[in-house]
């Protein structure tokens, strides 16, 4: 009797031993399921602006809907740091990186060392110096962006005193700032008076804002790079009790700003898409993967956003 129940148990055991190690396999809980995986890198100049959150979170999307990882850095407007970043993410395996470049000329290095490692970059919403050292470039078009706002200043304005704020590094604030600057020279009547360099950021662009019309009382005009510099000087402006005579213009579409032109506390701004941007970048990564041909460069088309076309359901959206 005890010989059949031993011989019964060993058949229980091996019985669900075997089960056990065909579930082990067809799970297979070793590395090796996340072989099949790719592994990519994207590198802001900053994620402090919630135009590169939305950018990032359409590029992770595509990514993970093919399976993929995407693996993100932050370098906080630091050039330096952004190269280390590339370099990191280089030896950690990533077969593409997406870079979105503190400094359009400085980026230079870290673009070699990819080209080294035979890993193709994608450059996003700024144009890199040399872009033969990228696969591909997605941008709006930064250009057109500061034609936009200097055609409604001149449709809405018969003269001023203008103070820019810029962000020098960035090819895309160079092309809006030359826009906008290109346009407006048509009429002699406008003056810019004062600028200053801000990266971009609010907390820079208050100060400066402060500091331009403490010197120059006179301004009546504010050209800003982007949403978040326009921000900033509307803030430094209220502090001032200035906004009502000051009108203040910026690039991007972020929700904040266009309730600030739907109550009247900004002009415009030149509207851009991060999730059309997100997408096409993403799309031309799989492209690049699969052997695919693709564009060069891609410009899309910004839209002026003022109190004249916005409604108050255009608010939420970002496109």
């Amino acid at each position: 009797m005890r010989k059949i129940f031993l011989t019964t148990s060993l058949v229980v055991i091996t019985t669900i031993t075997a089960i056990t190690f065909w579930h082990f396999i067809k799970t297979d809980y070793s590395s090796r399921q996340n072989e099949h995986r790719r592994k990519l890198g994207a590198v802001y100049m900053t994620l402090n602006n919630p135009f590169y959150k939305v950018i990032d979170e359409e590029i992770r999307t595509a990514v993970e809907n093919h399976g993929d990882v995407l693996i993100s850095r932050d370098p906080a407007l630091n050039v330096e740091k952004q190269v280390e970043e590339i370099q990191e993410l280089i030896a950690n395996g990533v077969e593409l990186i997406f870079i979105n470049p503190v400094d359009w000329t400085k980026i230079e290095p870290a673009l070699k060392i990819a080209r080294a490692a035979n890993i193709p970059v994608i450059a996003i919403d700024t144009n890199v110096e040399d872009d033969t050292l990228v696969a591909c470039t997605i941008v709006s078009d930064n250009y057109l962006a500061g034609v936009q706002c200097a055609e409604h200043l001149l449709k809405n304005s018969s003269g001023g005193k203008i103070a820019l704020l810029k962000h020098s590094q960035a090819r895309s604030s160079i092309d809006r700032i030359a826009g906008f600057l290109d346009k407006i020279s048509e009429n002699k009547n406008f003056e810019v008076v004062a600028e200053a360099e801000c990266l971009g950021q609010l907390e820079l662009a208050m100060p400066a804002m402060e500091e331009m019309i403490r010197t120059h009382p006179e301004i009546n005009i504010v050209m800003a790079l982007n949403d978040p510099a326009a921000m900033g000087a509307i803030a430094a402006l209220q502090n001032a009790n200035r906004l009502k005579d000051v009108l203040v213009y910026g690039v991007d579409g972020v929700p904040e700003t266009k309730e600030m032109i739907y109550s009247h506390s900004m002009t415009a701004t030149a509207g851009q898409s991060p999730r059309r941007i997100g997408k096409l970048a993403a799309d031309e990564a799989y492209k690049i993967f699969s052997g695919e041909p693709v564009e060069k460069i891609t410009m899309l088309p910004t839209k002026l956003i003022s109190s004249e076309n916005i409604s108050k359901t255009d608010i939420e959206s970002w496109d």
